[in-house]
């Protein structure tokens, strides 16, 4: 009989019915209104990648090639060339973004914290030409974010 209750009376429409107005009318609303309004971004995110400088304004890249090395998609280009206190200092620094996986595993293979994926994830293009980055751009993506990246990398530090 209570079977025959529980269908007849269609108990689980209006127990769906009643879940509906809960989170219409009492329970607050999650959703992120976008392009005004961003969620918080983890500091291992891996976004669109910086090249950082040492606090005096020298360039971090020793010129060791262990990232593109590293790169499984072959998207980083280095040349390198000896200077005159016989440090090596990098020349050319390209990345294909095409060909990127931010897989992270440049970042993790630089000894110095020099090449970092930062926390911007708006990059979109109108062209590809826009997504080859060199050495000028992501001197510039570091310089704009250093602040950022360096509390990135010191919250992330325990873990490494």
């Amino acid at each position: 009989m209570n079977n025959f209750l529980r269908s007849f009376l269609l108990f689980e429409i209006v127990k769906g019915f009643a879940l509906t107005l809960k989170y219409m009318f009492f329970v607050p609303r999650v959703t992120v209104n976008y392009p005004y309004e961003k969620g918080p971004i983890s500091p291992r995110f891996r976004g669109q990648h910086a090249l950082r400088r040492y606090p005096n304004g020298e360039e971090r890249c020793i010129g060791c090639k262990l990232c593109e090395a590293i790169c499984p998609a072959l998207a980083i280009t280095i040349e390198v060339e000896p200077r005159e206190d016989g440090s090596r200092r990098t020349t050319k620094y390209d990345i294909d973004m095409t060909k990127c996986i931010y897989c992270g595993l440049c970042e993790e293979a630089c000894p110095v914290d020099a090449i970092v994926e930062g926390p911007n994830f708006e990059y979109a293009t109108e062209t590809r030409e826009e997504l080859f980055y060199n050495k000028e751009k992501l001197l510039d993506n570091g310089d704009r974010w250093e602040a950022q990246l360096a509390s990135n990398l010191a919250a992330d530090a325990p873990y490494r």
